[in-house]
């Protein structure tokens, strides 16, 4: 498997990371984060916590989906929404595969 962070700037100029995986498919988004350098910190601390599963905050209802939490408990990334909870791990596990060795692509240029 091979991940990439795509780091772009939303539609408020501010700048946003989503891990993508080979097929295409945005399987984790940041927040929004008013610097490129504070983008590029968060893409570390995915780097970081994705192989931790204690840091994956799993939610069940009304859609399955997860937040990746960092050791101070802040959110990370989240997410997309889906179909079973068992989808939703294989997001999880996803994440752990692809994040740590992502490349980064940058979009704002």
């Amino acid at each position: 498997m091979s991940g990439v962070f795509e780091i772009y700037k939303d539609k408020a100029n501010e700048y946003r990371f989503r891990l993508k995986v080979g097929s295409g498919e945005i399987i984790l988004k940041s927040e929004g984060y008013s610097s490129k350098q504070g983008c590029e910190n968060g893409i570390d601390s995915v780097k970081t916590n994705a192989p931790i599963d204690s840091r994956y905050e799993r939610k069940d209802t009304p859609n399955p989906m997860f937040n990746l939490k960092a050791a101070n408990h802040e959110i990370i990334g989240t997410s997309e929404t889906y179909s079973s909870t068992q989808a939703r791990d294989k997001g999880i596990e996803s994440v752990k595969a692809n994040a740590p060795g992502a490349a980064i692509k940058e979009l704002t240029h």
